[in-house]
C-alpha cells in the first residue's frame, strides 16, 4: 500500500468518489509472469479472497490502433471470458474494448506521443457495479450524457477499482515494437476496493471518516447524509461541503506528517490551498470557529497503528493547521466581504484586486463565482499578474539579491552579517536551516530561515557568540566568480529556490577552498556588497527571533 495525492482530482471532490488523497495497492511482474497469470491473480484476489460478487464487476480491454499496427487484446478478452464462462455467467455486454485514451498507458499517454525508446501497452480495467436504479442515475460532466450508461460513464454507477497495465511494446524508430522483457504493473485504490466490499458507493461511508464526522457535525450541527447524486456542480449542498472538508483534511495530515507544509510554492500551494478550501466550505456547516485540528486528530488516531509518523509528528502537524486556519480565517472574512459586492461577471481587475489586498487565491474567486453562475476574466486576470511580477523584478533591478535595501555604509555591514548569521544559525541548529529570506535596513537585520519550533535562549546566545567571535578575528571577506557546479562541489550555500548563472559570484569569509576547512568560517552564492573584512562590523546582537510561518522562523539583529 501507497500513499498517493493528486492534486488534479481537487475540483472533483464533493461527489461520491472522488478523493485527493488515496492507498493505493500494488503488484508487479517484471518478467515473471504476464496476462494470464495476472487476470488469474486478480480474479482470485477479487473474487475468492475478498468475496466481491462476480456479478458486479464489468472489464474493459484495449481495443486497439489500426494505424500502427496494433492489435485489439485478444488475450486479456479471453482470459476474460474464461473467468466469466466458469463462474456461469454470460459474458455478454460484460467486457467493452476501448481505444488509446482508455486503455493504454505510456509515460506520455497514447501511443503516437511515445518518444523512441519509451514502453507502454494496453492495460484491462476492473469496474464495480453498485447497481443505482437507472432514474436515480445522474449524468455528472460525462461525455457520454446523451448515451446509455455504461462503465466509463461518468454518473458514478460504476466505479473503476483496479487497472492491470500490461508493457508489452516500446517505441521504435519502426512503429511500436514487442519488447523482450514483458512486465505487468496492476494498481488498485485501498479505499474503492473497500467501498466495493462494503457494496457502498459512497467513499466516504468508510469508517475512517466515521470520527472527523462526528467532530463536524459538533462544530456546526449539520449531519452528514450519504446523497448518492451529488455531483462536482453541486457546491451548495451540505453533502458536498462535508465531502470536500473530510478528503482535504485527511490529505493535508499525511502531507505535513510527511513535512510539506502549507505556503506558496510548489507542493507547499496545495497543502494551503486545501486547508483553505476546508475552512470555506466549513462555513457552510455553520462552522465558524477553528475545527482544522479537532479533525485531523482523528485521522492520526485511526492511521497511527500503520503510519507511526503521524502521532509522533502529532503536534507540528496540529500546529501548522491551526496556525493556517487562523491566519486565512482573517483573509476569508475581509475577502467575502468584497466578493460580495460583486454582482456581475469578475473582471480581471477584481480578481487582481482580491488577490493583492485581501490574499485571495484566484480558485476561491472562481469558485465563488462558479457557485453564483459568473465567470472570471482569467485571461486578464493573468495578464495583470504577469506585468505585476514584472514591475516587481524591473524595480529591484540593480539592487542586491538578499532583500538589500541600499548599499551603504551600515546596508554593507548587515549584508555581511546575514551570512555569519546563517553559518551559525547552521553550527547551532544543524544543516536543516536554510536562508528563506531576508530584508535590511540601515538600521537593522532580518532574516527568515527553515526550522520546525522556537529557539531557545541558549541556542540564541550560542549564535551571538559565534559570529562575534568571528567578527572579533578580523576575517578577510573575498569575492570568486567560478562556475555553478563548482560552487556547488566546494560546498558554497544559498537561496536555492533561486536560478543561478553557469557563472556564479561566491562571497568567503576567512581563508580555505571549501566547506570544512578549519580557517573557512562562511561560503555563500551571493552578488554583494560585502565588508573587506569583519573587524569594523559592531557587536552582532540578536533582539527578536519568532515564527512566520509553519516550519520558517525569522530573527531581528542590530549591530551595536
Amino acid at each position: 500500500s501507497q500513499k498517493c495525492f493528486r492534486s488534479q482530482d481537487i475540483e472533483e471532490v464533493g461527489d461520491n468518489r472522488h478523493t485527493t488523497f488515496f492507498e493505493m495497492l500494488g503488484n508487479w511482474s517484471l518478467g515473471d509472469y504476464f496476462k494470464v497469470e495476472q487476470i488469474d491473480m486478480m480474479w482470485d484476489f477479487l473474487i475468492n479472497k475478498l468475496k466481491l460478487d462476480p456479478n458486479k464487476l464489468y472489464i474493459s480491454i484495449y481495443s486497439g490502433n489500426e494505424k500502427l499496427n496494433i492489435g485489439k487484446d485478444i488475450v486479456a478478452e479471453k482470459a476474460w471470458q474464461e473467468k466469466f464462462t466458469r463462474a456461469n455467467i454470460s459474458i455478454e455486454n460484460r467486457i467493452f474494448a476501448y481505444g488509446d485514451k482508455k486503455n493504454w498507458w505510456s509515460r506520455s499517454g497514447v501511443p503516437e506521443n511515445m518518444p523512441i525508446g519509451e514502453p507502454g501497452g494496453p492495460d484491462t480495467e476492473m469496474f464495480y457495479d453498485f447497481e443505482y436504479k437507472k432514474e436515480k442515475v445522474v449524468h455528472a460532466k460525462s461525455i457520454y450524457r446523451d448515451e446509455e450508461c455504461h462503465i466509463n460513464c461518468d454518473c458514478g454507477r460504476y466505479v473503476e477499482i483496479g487497472n492491470n497495465v500490461f508493457m508489452q511494446y516500446k517505441k521504435s524508430e519502426d512503429g511500436v515494437v514487442e519488447l523482450e522483457q514483458k512486465n505487468v504493473d496492476f494498481g488498485g485504490g485501498l479505499e474503492r476496493i473497500t467501498s466495493a466490499m462494503n457494496d457502498d458507493a459512497d467513499a466516504f461511508g468508510l469508517d475512517v471518516y466515521d470520527g472527523a464526522k462526528k467532530v463536524l457535525e459538533s462544530f456546526g450541527g449539520e449531519k452528514y447524509v450519504s446523497d448518492l447524486s451529488i455531483t462536482f456542480t453541486d457546491l451548495s449542498s451540505p453533502t458536498f461541503a462535508f465531502r470536500v472538508i473530510l478528503d482535504h483534511m485527511r490529505a493535508t495530515t499525511f502531507l505535513i506528517g510527511d513535512d510539506v507544509y502549507p505556503g506558496n510554492k510548489d507542493q507547499q500551494y496545495f497543502v494551503r490551498r486545501l486547508i483553505r478550501r476546508a475552512v470555506r466550505f466549513a462555513k457552510k456547516l455553520n462552522i465558524n470557529d477553528n475545527f482544522t485540528k479537532e479533525v485531523s486528530k482523528t485521522f492520526i488516531d485511526y492511521y497511527k497503528s500503520e503510519y507511526k509518523n503521524l502521532e509522533e509528528n502529532s503536534d507540528k502537524i496540529l500546529k501548522a493547521l491551526d496556525d493556517e486556519e487562523s491566519k486565512f480565517r482573517k483573509t476569508l472574512e475581509g475577502g467575502m466581504k468584497e466578493f460580495d459586492k460583486i454582482k456581475t461577471n469578475v473582471t480581471g481587475e477584481q480578481a487582481f484586486n482580491l488577490l493583492q489586498s485581501f490574499g485571495f487565491p484566484v480558485e476561491l474567486t472562481q469558485e465563488l463565482a462558479k457557485e453564483k453562475g459568473l465567470e472570471v476574466d482569467m485571461k486578464y486576470f493573468k495578464i495583470l499578474k504577469d506585468r505585476h511580477s514584472e514591475e516587481s523584478r524591473t524595480a529591484s533591478a540593480g539592487k542586491f539579491k538578499g532583500g538589500l535595501g541600499g548599499d551603504g555604509v551600515m546596508e554593507t555591514k548587515y549584508h555581511t552579517a546575514t551570512h555569519m548569521l546563517h553559518e551559525a544559525l547552521r553550527q547551532v541548529l544543524g544543516e536543516v536551516v536554510f536562508q528563506k529570506g531576508s530584508n535590511i535596513t540601515n538600521e537593522r537585520l532580518r532574516f527568515d530561515f527553515s526550522y520546525g519550533r522556537k529557539m531557545t535562549d541558549d541556542e540564541k546566545k550560542k549564535v551571538e557568540d559565534i559570529v562575534n567571535e568571528n567578527i572579533k578575528a578580523d576575517l578577510k571577506v573575498t569575492r570568486h566568480e567560478i562556475s555553478y557546479e563548482k560552487a556547488r562541489e566546494i560546498g558554497a550555500i544559498g537561496v536555492f529556490d533561486n536560478k543561478y548563472e553557469d557563472i556564479v559570484s561566491v562571497y568567503k569569509i576567512g581563508d580555505g577552498e571549501k566547506r570544512g576547512d578549519s580557517k573557512l568560517f562562511s561560503m555563500e552564492f551571493c552578488g554583494g556588497p560585502h565588508v573587506e573584512s569583519t573587524g569594523d562590523m559592531g557587536v552582532f546582537k540578536i533582539i527578536k527571533e519568532e515564527a512566520v510561518s509553519a516550519g520558517i522562523r525569522r530573527i531581528k539583529v542590530v549591530l551595536e
